[in-house]
């Protein structure tokens, strides 16, 4: 992305039409609007598409900022979720990213970028500015559950990043109890 500006915004009420820009009308992967995490999995699972856009909505609308947007010359180009682990309820529930200890992290769970802006390496700089963000609001750790792929891999398989960019990020692995899905973190001054 040489010669491209690139900027970073929380999702706010007025970047909520940047948001569905970048999601499409059908909400990313499978119409989740980004709640796969942030409901029970049978909530998640009884849910319509429209109901999963209402909840992300409700969430922005009543001041919450789940995530980041990327822009790419001003316009909307990709997605990272971030927020406190207890954001994520789903997290807690599933043998491979249960949490590691009791110390509070903020978690990365999710990256879409808009199929203009992919092969771009947008992931590194989404997960940089989802650390620094996490920063600003007083995170002294941050995880991501990215995938170790073994070969190649569906692109609707890498919604939680790949390894090799997190660990270039500067994440280490702190656990790992799926051949596939290591936990990581990066620990903050």
């Amino acid at each position: 992305m040489t010669d491209t500006q690139l900027t970073f915004h929380p999702l706010t009420p007025d970047r909520w039409d940047d948001f569905v820009t970048v999601f499409g009308q059908n909400g990313a992967c499978g119409g989740c609007w980004c709640m796969y995490w942030r409901a029970s999995g049978k909530a998640f699972s009884a849910s319509t598409k429209e109901q999963k856009r209402q909840g992300i909505k409700a969430l922005v609308d009543a001041g919450r900022e789940p995530g980041l947007l990327a822009y790419v010359d001003g316009q909307a180009a990709a997605w990272v979720a971030v927020g406190p682990r207890k954001d994520f309820p789903t997290l807690n529930n599933s043998r491979v990213l249960a949490p590691v200890d009791d110390q509070p992290v903020w978690s990365i769970v999710c990256f879409f970028v808009h199929r203009k802006y992919r092969h771009a390496g947008l992931m590194r700089q989404l997960i940089d500015a989802a650390v620094d963000y996490a920063r600003s609001k007083g995170a002294k750790i941050v995880e991501g559950y990215p995938t170790e792929p073994g070969g190649k891999v569906e692109a609707s398989s890498l919604y939680l990043g790949v390894m090799p960019v997190f660990l270039e990020a500067g994440f280490v692995e702190v656990a790992r109890r799926s051949a596939h899905h290591p936990v990581m973190r990066k620990f903050l001054d």
